[in-house]
């Protein structure tokens, strides 16, 4: 017997929506399965379970007409978007205590939406990388196999998402942290269009890399989820996209992009090395799945190279200067220490500089895929990671070093701003999930999700693979035997 863990968001909310359940009763399902499975998956910094009753309580009375197509269902917002009243620590204990007095406007937007945050998800420290292991939480493990990462910078997001505490979570992108968690746990992963989902109401858009974007099961639900934050506000530093009539969740249901140019590859861009077999495999077979659609798949050269490195190092070293207090420094990791020490000593005149060669660079990469509607490629050059790999024992710069050749592929499209989604199309030998990217033309995010949704149907669909831990709540020990490996 299916229990409500086991519905995707909009059939959750269709439940509620029918009289079958409450937003209370979905709210107190998930917290009890947050309680039981939280800390072993790393997925919250903190919980919020008297606001997520107040929230729920509020949204079973709100009248049919005012409800929109995820109202009433559970979510959880990252422990980097600010939230007024809710400690929002940045995954440092450098802002331990910190509790903002202004929402994110992501956060207003899933609140007006009818959408019950449980609380703030597990993060890498100020969002620095791609894992989330840090000094305020339980490391982000990946619920179908807990010695793995579940990635960064939206890690706790993609874990509670996997292991079910929530079916659907808000993620920021700044380099491919919503889509390498989804990866990794075998989830879909949506990084918007440059503009389309704000960022504010502060900060100043950071050079259009990063973006908030959603994690979830399926197509639909990410499509649903992209509708609520794509509210547009004014005064953000980029004009959003035009929004597709009857909304993104419209294009998805319908899942027919019309017939396709893809060019695909497997070659990184941003280092020269290796990729694993498992990632080139889920490239063969995506490839496989949208030719068997009708579309036309053809390789191609990737549209940057592994020259383009320095520039987008430079860049990152700057990011990473966020405003923390002297006195907190010292509380900071050793690879953001690194990295706000290196971003200090980058100039005006240098940064001026890379900005406008980043600029040619996609200029570039526009024209090399002009004749392409959609690109194919890896989302990671090797499937899996184990928790602590890429810092324990090892120099920060060696820490660097392997996160950019874990992934050269995702952060290129958020210099370009094109919209870009991880799909969970392959698997490991031993059954854990391999990404695929498929990344669409600028502002075109209904195109793309149209093509995702089309490829997990011919897939078979994707809402009924769990890992085992799906099943370990009410167990007396969710980490016997067997919990927390992949499914047979």
């Amino acid at each position: 017997m299916a229990e409500p863990h086991d519905l995707t968001a909009l059939e959750q909310a269709a439940a509620v929506a029918r009289g079958e359940l409450s937003s209370v009763e979905l709210v107190e399902h998930h917290l009890a399965r947050v309680d039981a499975l939280g800390d072993t998956v790393g997925a919250f910094v903190t919980v919020t379970p008297d606001e997520a009753r107040r929230a729920a309580r509020a949204a079973d009375v709100v009248p049919a007409g005012g409800r929109g197509p995820l109202h009433g269902v559970p979510t959880a917002v990252k422990d980097l978007t600010l939230t007024a009243g809710v400690r929002t620590t940045f995954g440092s204990a450098a802002f331990a205590d910190f509790v903002p007095t202004v929402d994110a406007d992501v956060v207003r937007h899933l609140r007006d939406a009818g959408l019950v945050s449980l609380g703030k998800t597990t993060t890498s420290e100020l969002g620095c990388s791609l894992y989330s292991e840090g000094l305020v939480a339980p490391p982000a493990r990946n619920p179908w196999d807990l010695a793995y990462t579940a990635g960064g910078s939206s890690g706790g997001a993609a874990a509670a998402v996997a292991a079910g505490l929530v079916p659907v979570a808000q993620g920021s992108d700044g380099g491919g942290s919503v889509r390498i968690p989804a990866a990794l746990c075998g989830l879909v992963g949506h990084k918007p269009s440059r503009g389309l989902v704000s960022s504010g109401p502060l900060g100043f858009g950071a050079f259009g890399l990063p973006t908030n974007g959603p994690i979830g099961r399926t197509v639909a639900d990410v499509a649903a989820l992209l509708d609520v934050l794509a509210v547009p506000v004014p005064g953000e530093p980029y004009l959003p996209p035009p929004t597709p009539p009857g909304g993104h969740l419209a294009i998805a249901r319908r899942a027919a992009p019309g017939r396709l140019r893809v060019g695909w590859f497997t070659r990184p861009m941003l280092v020269d090395g290796p990729v694993h077999p498992d990632c080139v495999a889920a490239v063969d077979r995506a490839a496989a799945l949208l030719a068997g659609a009708g579309h036309e798949v053809v390789e191609v050269e990737p549209p940057v190279g592994p020259e383009s490195w320095p520039l987008f190092e430079t860049l990152w070293y700057v990011l990473a200067l966020a405003p923390v207090a002297p006195e907190r420094e010292s509380d900071l990791l050793p690879l953001t220490r690194l990295m706000r020490e290196r971003g200090a000593r980058v100039s005006v005149a240098a940064l001026t500089a890379t900005l406008a060669e980043l600029q040619a660079l996609v200029r570039l990469a526009a024209r090399r895929s002009a004749g392409y509607d959609l690109l194919l490629c890896p989302t990671l050059a090797t499937p899996q990671a184990p928790v602590g790999w890429f810092h324990t024992d090892v120099d920060p710069a060696e820490d660097f070093d392997r996160q950019r050749r874990f992934s050269p592929y995702c952060a290129v499209f958020n210099l370009t701003g094109q919209p870009s989604v991880s799909l969970p199309v392959g698997r490991t030998a031993a059954g854990l999930p391999v990404g695929v990217l498929l990344t669409g033309r600028y502002g075109d995010d209904a195109r793309l999700l149209a093509a995702a949704a089309e490829v997990e149907r011919v897939d078979g669909g994707w809402d009924h693979r769990h890992p085992v831990i799906w099943r370990a709540v009410g167990s007396a020990n969710v980490n016997s035997d067997g919990v927390g490996r992949a499914a047979p």
